[in-house]
């Protein structure tokens, strides 16, 4: 169905359902690549680099090695993946990596460990499900 998949990835949501519906996303396709993309805020490197001397490399390292055992679970069902950081704020950094990049769907999870009952999906969703200009899958 899709063979450049852009998956948002937030270490504050839950992604347990995620691994099944890439899966069902790239059924069938040759080749597909899914790019798991995480945005290191601005504010959080800044503090990092005053308080702790860790720079925008070695935050991502960090951030590389918390998140292998997600990336394990993809690859141990067969799919293609890169791992992608960047800093800054989270909405626009997201919408920059869709219009500098030829993806067909851009995948969110929106399980959050409070959920408002006032606003169906978080903030981050919300901005890229009106602003992107490429079908955006939500997953609960």
């Amino acid at each position: 169905m899709y063979k450049n998949i852009l998956l948002a990835y937030d270490f504050d949501n839950s992604f347990n359902n995620v691994p099944q519906e890439l899966q069902n996303l790239t059924t069938g396709v040759d080749n597909a690549k899914i790019t798991i993309f995480n945005v290191i805020p601005e504010g959080d490197l800044q503090t990092s680099v005053r308080y702790d001397g860790k720079h925008f490399e070695e935050l991502a390292e960090e951030k590389g090695k918390e998140i292998s055992p997600f990336v394990e679970k993809l690859e141990s069902l067969g799919l293609k993946i890169q791992v992608k950081f960047r800093s800054g704020y989270i909405k626009q950094e997201i919408l920059n990596e869709i219009e500098e990049n030829n993806y067909d769907i851009v995948v969110m999870s929106n399980k959050r460990a409070k959920p408002d009952i006032k606003n169906v999906l978080g903030n981050v969703t919300h901005k890229i499900a009106n602003s992107a200009n490429i079908p955006v899958l939500i997953i609960k």
